[in-house]
């Protein structure tokens, strides 16, 4: 009876991005209307940012849950945000190698040895590729998309600095907390040519930045 609940557990956890804004329940989607708004938009805005305080659901919910969809193709009935035919090729990037690593990383593939648990299904995953010199962390990993195709993930921190996000075209861009303006500015650069997306997520910790004041019309606040 332990290892069928054992199992059953593993493959719940393996299913989190198909179990995500239900119809109905207590996390029923009509409950997160700005999460909702955000998607919308992706499909006539090549830049958004989710900018709100902590522990709303931020990366995982906004950013973190799309970018899932991109890679993997399992768009939900539901869906009304951008969408990709095929495979993609996406980067995405936190404050350092190791926020990257215990967020993004975990939150998208799982921690540590449980490769799977996070938003892209365990079988969905293909390969996984380690950065070397640091423990667990990832440089890339490729997904199958429903196409039959492969995606590719690429993980980048701005300790690199501006230089590491120059180079090759991207589909998708998931930037988790607040980017130099250089650096966001090459990322639009690299989603140019593919019409794609950069997403940001972050608490506005510094203040009304450059960045910052790039989303706000006439440079401040709307209120409702």
């Amino acid at each position: 009876m332990a290892l069928l609940l054992e199992e059953k557990e593993k493959r719940r956890r393996r299913r989190k991005l198909l179990d995500m804004y239900p119809d109905e329940g207590p996390l029923r989607r009509e409950l997160y209307a700005r999460h909702m708004e955000f998607f919308r938009l992706g499909k006539i805005h090549r830049e958004r940012l989710f900018m709100a305080a902590n522990r709303v659901g931020k990366t995982e919910g906004a950013g973190g849950f799309e970018l899932a969809l991109h890679l993997t193709g399992l768009y939900p009935p539901w869906w009304e945000g951008r969408t990709f035919d095929g495979p993609i090729s996406a980067w995405t990037a936190g404050t350092t190698n190791q926020t990257t690593r215990d967020i993004l990383q975990a939150k998208l593939c799982g921690r540590g040895d449980a490769v799977g648990t996070g938003l892209i299904p365990g079988d969905r995953i293909v390969t996984t590729y380690k950065k070397s010199g640091s423990a667990d962390a990832y440089e890339f990993i490729t997904v199958e998309h429903v196409s039959g195709g492969l995606s590719r993930l690429g993980f980048k921190t701005y300790e690199q600095g501006r230089k590491a996000f120059e180079g090759t075209e991207q589909h998708v861009i998931l930037l988790d907390e607040e980017p130099t303006m250089a650096i966001y500015t090459e990322c639009l650069t690299r989603t140019m040519t593919t019409r794609g997306l950069v997403m940001v997520t972050f608490t506005p910790l510094q203040g009304i930045s450059a960045v910052v004041l790039s989303f706000l019309p006439e440079g401040r606040v709307a209120h409702e």
